[in-house]
């Protein structure tokens, strides 16, 4: 896909945008990431270089996260218009701790979470239950509880990850947690070979990520500028995606020098291999789609793995109104 085509569907866009900007104002809007930036934030920065945001009238400025950076807490505190959301365990967290912020799209239809195992170790899902996994304190809290709830693996065989990979290298018998995009990277540069991978929410962990927050005070009274932020997004990932990626990264490798053009391929390869953003109901409602249906389907597997409560008003964690209209299809074509 062309330049050419991306700008036409950012004008397209444009043209079906909110009369609120009209007369030429950029209505300036701060977007916090949730980590540094990289590859899995890309469609954001499409965005922002080829000039879909400002077509809405939206004059973007994205602030990346990072192990010092809590950028939900400073829009929380109105520092910041939207936020990069992890989960919906965290969206209904924030429902049970009576936070008013709601996921108005989901980037990732599929959680990039996945564990790692040496080749001939574990071909299969059901392999692992005889290795000892390396998972961390936050990842036993959550999605390890489904493991053990639904497929059947058990406390013992957990160790905790510390973020290194050197004790999964020196044991064959172990596996270890991971991002899609990470390491399974670090093992291919530091161990020599290809591990073999396998999605949790291949195995039905089916979870929404990336996604993106507001206040709910700013769906109250600013729609306009939620639906320009989130449509133009959506285009941004469709741009990102199937055409020209190269503007984006630029940007992505000036806010973190130390992100290389090979490690930003490998994570744009596998975000498409595996249906991370474009897979489920977003092949038909298009990205971002968010469900009734596979909230309540994850909620449900919450409750029963017993990493959250039964009575909590899940609905309230997210909206449906900015997302599920098709938007940006035709630029996979």
């Amino acid at each position: 896909m062309s330049f050419t085509k991306s700008i036409t569907g950012a004008l397209t866009f444009a043209l079906t945008g909110s009369a609120a900007f009209a007369g030429g104002h950029l209505t300036e809007v701060s977007f916090g990431t949730n980590w540094v930036a990289q590859a899995e934030h890309g469609g954001f920065y499409q965005s922002v270089a080829d000039g879909t945001y400002e077509a809405c009238g939206l004059a973007v400025t994205i602030q990346p996260g990072g192990p010092q950076v809590n950028n939900r807490a400073l829009m929380l505190a109105g520092r910041i218009d939207f936020h990069m959301g992890g989960d919906l365990l965290q969206a209904v967290s924030a429902v049970k701790e009576g936070i008013p912020v709601v996921s108005v799209a989901a980037t990732f239809q599929k959680h990039p979470q996945v564990i790692v195992a040496h080749p001939g170790e574990a071909e299969s899902w059901e392999d692992l239950k005889d290795l000892t996994l390396l998972i961390g304190d936050n990842g036993f809290q959550s999605y390890y509880q489904w493991m053990i709830a639904a497929h059947g693996f058990t406390a013992d065989q957990r160790e905790p990850y510390t973020f290194n990979p050197a004790p999964f290298l020196a044991d064959k018998k172990k596996g270890m947690q991971g991002y899609l995009s990470s390491e399974p990277y670090l093992v291919e540069k530091e161990g020599g070979f290809k591990p073999n991978v396998f999605l949790i929410a291949d195995a039905g962990y089916s979870t929404y990520a990336t996604t993106i927050e507001t206040m709910q005070q700013t769906i109250d009274e600013r729609p306009e500028v939620v639906k320009c932020f989130v449509e133009g997004s959506i285009l941004g990932w469709y741009n990102y995606l199937y055409g020209d990626p190269s503007a984006a990264n630029t940007l992505i490798q000036e806010a973190n020098p130390e992100m290389t053009a090979d490690k930003i391929a490998f994570a744009i390869e596998k975000m498409k291999e595996n249906g991370i953003v474009d897979s489920g109901d977003a092949l038909e409602l298009g990205i971002g789609a968010i469900t009734d249906q596979k909230v309540e389907d994850f909620y449900g597997k919450m409750v029963e793995a017993g990493v959250i409560e039964d009575d909590i008003d899940w609905k309230s964690a997210y909206t449906t109104q900015f997302v599920g209209k098709g938007l940006g299809m035709d630029l996979k074509k």
